[in-house]
């Protein structure tokens, strides 16, 4: 049985997004890396938490990660 080759991984987003329980896929929030003294601590809290894919990218990913 002769079949394709397979995908290959996109390593840099095998690093930054993982897959839930329920298929979508997670990934942390940006703009918390630098300049974090004019941020309200509040901003700071929400950004620490993940967040989910938006629907638009969802197709872009998962061929990333050859799903």
């Amino acid at each position: 049985m002769a079949s394709g080759p397979k995908m290959k991984t996109n390593r840099a987003a095998f690093k930054r997004f993982r897959k839930s329980k329920n298929g979508k896929f997670k990934r942390e929030r940006a703009y918390l890396s630098h300049l974090r003294r004019r941020k309200t601590t509040k901003q700071k809290r929400r950004l620490r938490q993940q967040t989910v894919v938006a629907a638009a990218e969802v197709k872009r990913v998962r061929r990333m990660l050859a799903q």
